[in-house]
């Protein structure tokens, strides 16, 4: 059901030369109650029609006809207002919900279609810190959000596993390494000898030629190169997968930037070909100059490839393979103009699909204003982080619900939700600035506030004998929808009816924030119903059975919610 098409229609039969679909966007839901359950200003359609907006406003009231879904109408300043029919309406979106179940909320907008979403893309052998955070996270939500709406997602963990940090790495090993501790301590014994490098080499700028040597002979195939970078990827991979599943994210496709290595000749030949490549200094670039930007370098004066390269390599090898509808690149803002450079290249190669190329920026994280830097080894391991919130989750259940069963299993849900949801609470394009308090606070408009309310829905549903995963047990046939028409109950409802379209304005804006304000928000009408309106113990069994039905509705949309941007929802805290 969709009340807003269904006004917008019966509204575009009495206004000559507007579409039902101009209507439809510019119907609003009024923030009083009293003004409406929806209400279409009439400002924007008063120089089209030639009339005032109460004139208009005025007018599509004289014209209104009974409506089953619509009890009744205003014309008030210019804002033409309708109040929804509370039995119908209820009715209607809580049979929805028990019919649909799990697949509440989805839609078929992207069938036939495919989405590439290159996310997390962490470089090899260093900290998987908050930094990957947020890439992580936010192209996840993307990925369940795409797929919850027909898309066929593909999820590519771009992995960092090329470039002169490998020519580094192998001189620092060489210099400082020792296999026994590597293969003990992991990426924290890699990263320990890569910043012993970035330190060695402010005092011998040689170590830097040195790196880039090896960095040669990794791209020409040296055995010996080649035997340390697949250790040291190996030992990089464990560790990332661990994190993974904590996080619960996974990916259709490991690829990194070696995956592109036999693929970036064709490429090259491709651009000198088109005549987009200029010598400059023994370097090969793009020039930019007409769009503005610096030049795009190709391939360095030592022969040696560049992110530019394996990028526009990638993109070619991702269309023929895929076939995308949109390729989705979750990057911090920072990356911008790189973005920019190589999507323009796309462009000038005469590829009418550099269009469907998006770059999702998001905000950087900093430590209390000090920008993150592996190689400075100022970074939060976010093994460390999440094992703290777990902790913290399991210290809260001891004291509060000491009898709970699966005390642990909660507390990683409840846990790892909390971070989670931390990093996805504001708009992604916002800056952050960690702190230790902020991400382990579990109190107000937070994840753990939102899986409480889902597990605080699943006890009542258990105390009433009725299992989360079989449904109430009775039909929406059987459901006097009208005994909900209270206003608790009501904006619950509305609540509710929402979440469809906000899965759709989150997919449009790239904007899994969208998801996360909205499950708060339906937690919290969840929350006044629930101490305001009696569930279980009240005579009537008529209102017991419509108000069991709005609990099962509100926990089966928080699932449904919480799964779409990475949480799980567990049916006791």
């Amino acid at each position: 059901m969709n009340v807003k098409q269904q006004l917008a229609e019966l509204l575009a039969e009495r206004l000559e030369g507007v579409t039902a679909e101009q209507l439809a966007e510019t119907i609003e839901y009024p923030p009083n109650p009293q003004m409406g359950d929806l209400s279409l200003p009439c400002f924007k359609l008063s120089k089209l029609l030639r009339k005032s907006p109460q004139a208009i406003a005025e007018g599509l009231a004289g014209e209104w006809s009974a409506h089953p879904l619509f009890s009744r109408i205003e014309a008030v300043n210019g804002y033409f207002n309708v109040f929804l029919e509370p039995g119908a309406f209820i009715g209607s979106v809580l049979g929805e919900v028990l019919s649909q179940k799990d697949s509440y909320g989805s839609q078929n907008i992207g069938q036939g279609r495919s989405i590439v979403i290159d996310f997390s893309s962490p470089n090899i052998a260093k900290t998987f810190h908050i930094g990957h955070l947020r890439s992580t996270v936010i192209g996840n939500a993307l990925y369940n959000i795409f797929q919850f709406l027909g898309y066929r997602c593909v999820g590519v963990n771009h992995l960092g596993d090329w470039g002169t940090q490998f020519g580094k790495l192998i001189v620092a090993y060489k210099l400082w390494g020792d296999k026994a501790a590597v293969e003990a301590d992991g990426i924290a014994e890699l990263q320990r000898i890569y910043v012993k490098f970035h330190d060695e080499a402010e005092a011998k700028p040689e170590l830097e030629d040195e790196a880039r040597s090896w960095f040669v002979r990794l791209e020409q195939g040296d055995e010996e190169a080649l035997a340390l970078w697949r250790w040291f990827v190996d030992i990089s991979l464990k560790e990332f997968h661990k994190m993974y599943d904590l996080l619960g994210v996974k990916f259709d496709s490991y690829a990194g930037e070696s995956f592109y290595n036999d693929k970036m000749a064709a490429v090259l030949d491709e651009l000198k070909e088109k005549q987009l490549l200029e010598e400059d200094d023994g370097a090969l670039l793009v020039r930019l100059d007409d769009y503005d930007m610096p030049p795009a370098l190709m391939v360095k004066k030592d022969g040696g490839t560049l992110y530019h390269t394996r990028d526009v390599t990638a993109a070619i090898y991702r269309k023929n393979t895929y076939d995308f509808e949109k390729a989705i690149y979750v990057t911090d803002a920072g990356q911008s103009l790189h973005f920019n450079q190589w999507f323009k290249v796309i462009e000038l190669m005469g590829y009418d699909w550099a269009k469907q190329l998006v770059h999702v920026p998001f905000g950087k994280v900093s430590l209390e204003g000090a920008k993150l830097s592996t190689r400075k080894g100022n970074v939060i391991n976010l093994e460390e982080l999440l094992t703290k919130a777990i902790e913290k989750t399991r210290e809260i259940i001891d004291e509060k619900n000491p009898d709970m069963p699966n005390k642990d299993e909660v507390a990683r849900k409840v846990g790892v939700g909390a971070i989670i949801f931390n990093d996805l609470s504001n708009n992604r394009i916002k800056n952050i600035v960690f702190s230790w308090d902020e991400a382990l606070n579990f109190d107000g408009e937070t994840g753990p506030y939102v899986q409480y309310t889902h597990a605080r829905a699943c006890s009542v549903l258990r105390k009433a004998g009725i299992s989360t995963s079989e449904g109430l047990g009775f039909g929406i046939e059987q459901v006097d929808a009208g005994l909900l028409a209270n206003e608790e109950a009501f904006a619950a409802v509305k609540e509710i009816y929402l979440f469809r379209e906000r899965v759709e304005q989150a997919m449009y804006k790239l904007e899994p924030s969208i998801i996360s304000r909205y499950l708060v928000d339906l937690a919290q009408a969840f929350n006044r119903f629930y101490h305001e309106c009696s569930i279980l113990n009240v005579e009537d069994e008529a209102l017991r059975k419509a108000r069991l039905t709005l609990v099962k509705g509100v926990q089966q949309t928080l699932k449904n919610g919480l799964a779409l941007i990475g949480l799980e929802a567990p049916e006791q805290i």
